[in-house]
């Protein structure tokens, strides 16, 4: 069995779960500090309401996806194609935009949580309070699951959804341990080391995204009257062939499939591919890096003594 699908999604559920599992943590040892633990409840509730919300949004644009598939026009193969293309962009989009935020937002995330919590005690509506608090924590991550699964894996989401079933569960347990069990963990280093890994599989993601907009486009020309490829043969927009690595290091076999899972890995690379892939790690990379307060030097600045 090729477990290498079930890899991506794998870290990015325990990175995005564990994320969650800080905010629920953080909510419950409030309500137990200010013994208000009947309101443990509506965390549950909200924990719930969060994973039913992201189920049904998978199962809806799978659903769309399948639409489109039985469709018997003759542009449905490109509407497929677009809409596929699509999902990636919003996944890329949410996922780099999540990985710089929560960054830029950790040292504050428990005073913000605590808060929130005081002021809905203080109210009469904290059972709305802690219900919507904790499903936003949840359906956010959630959401973001399900559209790159969707946007990584248009095939069989099996394996997928496996690893990020075991991504949640490894999440929810780090969670326990730290909040309920005491375990010491260094939650800046694992989003340190989680972040970098996310970096790359989005940046892989990227190229993924770029090859379905070429195969739409060339789909389109084969219909249209008017030839909308700016290149030839296998690529429409993404230039030329800069690599082929089918038999030196092919993607379906050990050990590229592993750095395709992982890295964004193409046995087959055009130049359009290559220039997005390296722009996205330069520029999502370098607000990430910064976000961390590491600063990488643009130029080497020489300075003379007078």
């Amino acid at each position: 069995m090729d477990i290498t699908a079930a890899l991506p999604t794998f870290i990015v559920t325990l990175r995005e779960g564990f994320e969650a599992a800080l905010v629920v943590g953080i909510v419950m040892a409030c309500l137990k500090k200010a013994e208000q633990t009947q309101l443990y409840r509506w965390v549950y509730l909200g924990i719930l309401g969060g994973i039913i919300a992201s189920v049904a949004l998978g199962f809806l644009l799978v659903g769309l996806i399948s639409g489109v598939e039985t469709v018997d026009g003759i542009y449905a193969p490109v509407v497929k194609e677009l809409l596929e293309a699509i999902f990636g962009v919003v996944a890329i989009a949410m996922l780099s935009w999540m990985l710089i935020w929560m960054t830029k937002q950790a040292k504050s995330l428990k005073g913000e949580v605590e808060g929130a919590i005081s002021n809905a005690l203080s109210n009469n509506g904290a059972k709305k309070a802690v219900f919507l608090l904790i499903f936003i924590a949840v359906v956010r991550e959630g959401f973001e699951t399900v559209l790159f699964i969707l946007a990584k894996f248009q095939q069989d989401w099996t394996l997928p959804a496996l690893g990020a079933i075991a991504g949640l569960t490894l999440a929810t347990i780090m969670g326990i341990g730290l909040f309920s069990l005491g375990v010491r963990i260094n939650i800046r280093l694992f989003f340190q080391v989680m972040g970098i890994f996310l970096l790359l599989i989005v940046g892989g993601l990227v190229m993924g995204v770029l090859k379905h907009f070429d195969a739409a486009l060339a789909l389109f020309s084969q219909l249209s009257a008017d030839n909308w490829c700016i290149w030839g043969n296998d690529s429409c927009i993404l230039g030329n062939q800069v690599w082929d690595g089918s038999s030196l290091l092919p993607d379906k076999e050990f050990p590229g499939i592993v750095f395709k899972a992982l890295f964004g890995y193409r046995q087959t690379l055009y130049l359009g591919q290559l220039i997005a892939y390296v722009s996205f790690l330069a520029i999502i990379g370098t607000a990430y890096f910064q976000s961390l307060g590491i600063k990488l030097p643009l130029k080497k600045q020489l300075t003379t003594d007078n």
